[in-house]
Parts: structure tokens; sequence; C-alpha cells
């Protein structure tokens, strides 16, 4: 065989007898060699570097907060359907330097707490190392942010602690939090400064170990945290309708700051109206699930598309936003100073249009037509009704009734005009009524007037009964009879008298 030959003819010697010299492989066969050994280690390298399955996240949040809002736009789809308790959703994942592509399972937790224990299908001890948790955070309601944020980090710590991972487990899940966020080395900005990703053993090569702060990662979970800031678009509207200044937005921010840095989490404010900084959301996730490199230096100036990293932030820098605060103070308590504003009542006032001036017309001439007709005269009031058979007390006001209800014929006796003193009809009812109120009960007759036995006007019957119409007619009589006899004495002169 060519085989064996070409290996007896390497192993003999350049003394052998009878045969010639020995030859080496050519440059030809060399080359093939390297190349055959080049694709077997390059399909090696792949095998061992493709990207791991089973990364989960899980989103808390309150209810309206947009946690599935941003899961959508972090996949890609428009349209989607809101779930209940605990949805399921994912968003795809590709490296170009091996050409492979995995889904980052993702569960949004209704923000009712009654769902909270839907978690244990989510975080288990197997995965628990595999998983992040994004907490989202409602900035168009602010003054539920620090209160949301603290009760869902109990929620988490509730479920790591019903785990019961060993405390080997424990410690070494707290440890590499700790190590990750120590190792954090700020970015130079340029994106093609880190095309590679670095392996585990250069990042422990290079990373520089620095201690914790005093107020850092106290309340360690053992998995990475990012606070996500939603609706960050309405803080033009807090400016606007609730007279937020520049201050309330420091204060904010600062507290939010100082819950990230005690749990070893990311802060990234988004607007998905706006499409503001989801991008840089979807890179930081995969750089911290599956170590892909992320260049994006921290962003604190913007106040709308703030961006801190984990293992970025400390005490000292989070102070400079307490030299901008000048009515607040900072170690107020949160939910003093971002308050809930009053609830407006807005009130849609309908639009009243007034109807044809001819069907209003009918509709009045309708309810008159209804209504009773009129009696002429005063009313009279029920309070001044004497019950029947019961005296008056007053003549003015049995001669007021009397004038009032009856009318007053004048008989067919006519008043002489040329009255003395200007008396003329009215003088005359003047006359009479007043002679009906001087007038005494029992009183003798004047003089030439018969004595009749009923009564005047002005005085009350035994019986008890109301005047009748005789005995007015009888008084204007004697009136009239009377006004007659002074004037025809006026005009007789007095000889004629003396002399009959």
């Amino acid at each position: 065989m060519a085989a064996t030959g070409r290996t007896a003819l390497l192993s003999s010697g350049p003394g052998a007898t009878g045969g010639a010299p020995a030859e080496g492989p050519t440059a030809d066969e060399d080359d093939g060699q390297n190349l055959w050994s080049s694709i077997l280690s390059e399909v090696s390298t792949r095998s061992r570097s493709k990207l791991p399955s089973g990364r989960n996240v899980l989103v808390l949040g309150e209810v309206g907060s947009g946690k599935t809002t941003l899961v959508a736009k972090l996949q890609g789809v428009e349209e989607y359907v809101r779930g209940r308790g605990l949805e399921y959703m994912y968003f795809s994942v590709h490296d170009d330097d091996i050409d492979d592509h995995t889904r980052c399972n993702v569960w949004v937790q209704d923000g009712d707490l009654y769902h909270k224990g839907l978690q244990k299908f989510v975080l288990a001890a197997e995965n628990v190392a595999d998983s992040l948790a994004l907490l989202v955070v409602d900035m168009s309601r602010p003054w539920l942010a620090l209160d949301s944020l603290h009760r869902w980090a109990g929620v988490l710590r509730e479920r790591v602690d019903k785990l019961r991972l060993p405390p080997e487990t424990l410690r070494d899940l707290e440890h590499r939090l700790v190590k990750q966020f120590q190792e954090y080395v700020e970015p130079s900005g340029d994106p093609d400064a880190a095309v590679q990703r670095r392996s585990a053993e250069q990042q422990e090569e290079e990373g520089v170990v620095l201690p914790l702060g005093e107020n850092t990662l106290t309340h360690n979970l053992g998995f990475p945290l990012v606070v996500v800031c939603t609706k960050c678009d309405a803080i033009g509207a807090l400016e606007k309708e609730h007279d937020y200044r520049d201050e309330h937005l420091d204060f904010i921010q600062s507290h939010i700051r100082r819950f990230c840095l005690q749990h070893g989490a990311a802060l990234v404010y988004t607007s998905v109206k706006e499409n503001k900084n989801l991008d840089v959301l979807y890179k930081y996730l995969v750089h911290r699930l599956y170590g892909f490199p992320f260049g994006a230096p921290a962003q604190v100036v913007e106040r709308d598309a703030v961006l801190i990293p984990a293992g970025w932030d400390n005490e000292k820098k989070i102070s400079i936003l307490h030299e901008n605060l000048q009515t607040l103070k900072a170690d107020e308590p949160f939910e003093d100073v971002i308050v809930k504003p009053p609830v407006r009542k807005f009130v849609h006032e309908k639009e009243i249009l007034a109807e044809d001036d001819q069907v209003f017309l009918v509709k009045l001439q309708t309810l008159l037509a209804k209504q009773p007709p009129v009696t002429a005269g005063r009313p009279v009031d029920p309070s001044n009704r004497v019950p029947a058979g019961s005296p008056r007390t007053s003549n003015r006001s049995a001669a007021a009734n009397v004038a009032n209800v009856m009318p007053i014929q004048s008989g067919t006796k006519k008043i002489d005009p040329n009255m003395k003193g200007g008396q003329t009809s009215e003088g005359v009812l003047a006359n009479f009524f007043n002679s009906l109120l001087t007038k005494k009960a029992g009183s003798p007759s004047p003089a030439g007037q018969p004595a009749t036995g009923s009564s005047t006007p002005g005085t009350v019957r035994k019986s008890g009964s109301k005047l009748g119409l005789t005995d007015v007619q009888a008084e204007l009589d004697r009136i009239s009879n009377k006004s007659e006899l002074d004037s025809a004495n006026s005009t007789t002169p007095p000889n004629e008298n003396d002399q009959s």
C-alpha cells in the first residue's frame, strides 16, 4: 500500500542499503492538512459557542404601566392581545458572529398581587441563575413609582425564599451579581470598539474589583434586575397640568436611583410612543443574559432618556441631583413630596338648541289652556276667613268685604251734579262708607225718615247673617233723598220760608 510504503520510507534511515534517501512531506500536503484542521477547529468552536436557550425574563409592574406594550415593541409585534394572570411572549436573539439565533422567553405577570403565585412557573431552582427581572414603572403616575418598586421587589424576595436554595448555591448567585457589578467598565462611547464578546476568563483577567459602597447591593436577590420607566413622554404633561418642575423630576430620579443602587439594578427611561431607548434596552437585556457586548455609555443629562447600567452609579453621583433642589430636601419622604394630584372632574356641557318660536308658543298656549280661570278681584286669604255663624268684630272688615264682593247699585234716582263742596260720585261713596263706620248700632234714624226695623249696613244682625243687598239699597236711597232735600233748602230764599 502506498501509505505503508511511505511509512517505510520515512522510517528507514539514510544509510539503509538499496534505498534512496528519505523525503519529507510536500508543500501541498501541508496546506491540505492545515485547511482540514482549521475547518474542524471552526466547527468544534461553533458547536460549543451556540447561543444558550432557556433564558427567562419576568416582567412585573402595576396595572396599566405598559408592560405588554413594551415587550411587544421589543418583539417587533404591532398587534397583540393582552392576557390575564401570566402571559407568555418572547423576543428573538441573533448572533452574527456564529450565525445562530434563539428565543428569549418573556413572562408578563398581571399587576394584581392575586396572581403572584404564578411565578412558580417562571422562577424555579433550576433556572433562577438564567433569569432576569424587569420592574416597570409608569412615569405618567410618578406618585406610585417608589411604592411599586418596593412592592414587587418584596414579591421577588418572597419567591426566592420559597425556592429554598442551598446556602452554597444562593451564596454563589449573590457573589456572581456582586462581581458583575464591580467589574463594570464604562465604555468609550464607540460602538465599534467592542466587536467581539469577551470570554469569562478574559473578563476575570481584565476586570478591576472595586469595593462596594455603603448602600450598594444591600438587597441582593441573586439574579439581575432592570428598572424600566415607561411613558416618559408624559413628563411634559406633568409640567403643564400638575406644575412639576425640574427639581421634582430630579427628586424622583434620585429616589429611583437609590433603589437601583440598593438592589444592583440598571435604570432605563423609555417611551414606546416616541420610540426612545427601546433599542438600548434590548441590547442591555441580551448583554446581561447572553454576554453580548454593550457599548452605550450612561446618560443622565436628558431627563426623559436616562440610562444607567448596573455598576456605574454610586452615592456621590446621585448627590449631584441634590444640588438642583431649591425648595425640596433630598431626605424628605417620597410620598410627602410627590403626592397624587386631586381628581379634576371635567363637566361636558351639552349644547342646548332653542326651539322654534311657533312651537314654543303652541306649547305655552296648551299650558295656559290647562290652567283654571282666574277670578276677578283679589284672592281672598283663607287665613282671614271667619267660620260661618261667628260675629265679626270689625265694622271695617265688613264694609271692605261688602265693597269688594258685592257690586253697588246706584239706584234709579240721579244725583245732582251741583252739589256743595265738590261732592262727586266718589265723594258720595266716601261719605257713605264713613257713615257706615261712624254709625252705631241701634241709633235713631234721621229726622224726616221713617224708622225701619232693618239694620244698617254698618251693623250686624243678631242672627249672625251677612248684610243683604236691600239694606245697602235702602241706605243709598236715604242718602240720595237727603242730598236732594239739602239742595232744595239751599235754593229756597229765607223770606219765603218765613212767610209759609
